[in-house]
């Protein structure tokens, strides 16, 4: 056989492994789940912003979406305590991040325990199609207790940062978010007047 004949057999074969082989992941990329999480005033938001505007700045597509529920500084922005904000989609489910997040490469996620338990499905699926997913959220509520779909999604991320507080009582890293009203629903929307960031000891003797 002509030696030009073996090399275009040859090249055609790599073609085949490098591009057919890829068919399947129509964006030719590999997704991940990022989870930022932590108590109140821990700077969870801050981070997610942070991350973000990096992605924007290196000319990636991006989208990042917020529950509905959480208006306490702007309807549709995402802000951070510090004031930061960045453009987001208020979502009422997880269900719609699926159909919004369309032709993007990093998706963005806050106050992700206030989502549905659905979202670590979402997270996981938006993962496999080549996304870059970053998730911010509490990983325990006002008692101590692992909040909403976020313990789901830091077993199913590969990446997962654990942000920390000042303890208002001791200046200790804080990792609780202790309430300081008798409110007993889980989801109560709040600043520095309903909650305070405080380390495990201060936070069992504030509640026991």
């Amino acid at each position: 056989m002509p030696k030009s004949i073996i090399n275009l057999l040859w090249l055609q074969r790599i073609y085949n492994k490098v591009f057919l082989e890829r068919k399947g992941d129509k964006r030719g990329k590999k997704g991940w789940i990022e989870v930022v999480c932590g108590s109140m005033f821990s700077g969870k938001t801050e981070e997610l912003i942070r991350r973000m505007k990096r992605a924007e700045f290196a000319k990636q597509k991006c989208e990042i979406f917020k529950p509905a529920i959480d208006v306490r500084y702007s309807e549709e922005d995402v802000v951070s305590h510090e004031g930061n904000a960045i453009r987001s989609t208020p979502v009422p489910a997880s269900a719609n991040i699926l159909l919004l997040a369309n032709d993007v490469e990093v998706v963005g996620i806050d106050e992700a325990q206030f989502f549905d338990d659905g979202l670590s499905s979402v997270c996981e699926q938006l993962a496999n199609n080549g996304i870059r997913v970053i998730v911010a959220g509490l990983d325990t509520d006002f008692k101590g207790n692992p909040f909403g779909p976020i313990p789901a999604l830091m077993a199913k991320a590969e990446f997962v940062t654990k942000v920390h507080a000042i303890c208002m009582h001791c200046g200790d890293l804080a990792q609780f978010s202790h309430r300081k009203t008798d409110e007993e629903s889980v989801v109560l929307l709040g600043e520095t007047e309903e909650y305070e960031p405080l380390c495990r000891r201060c936070f069992n003797t504030a509640t026991s």
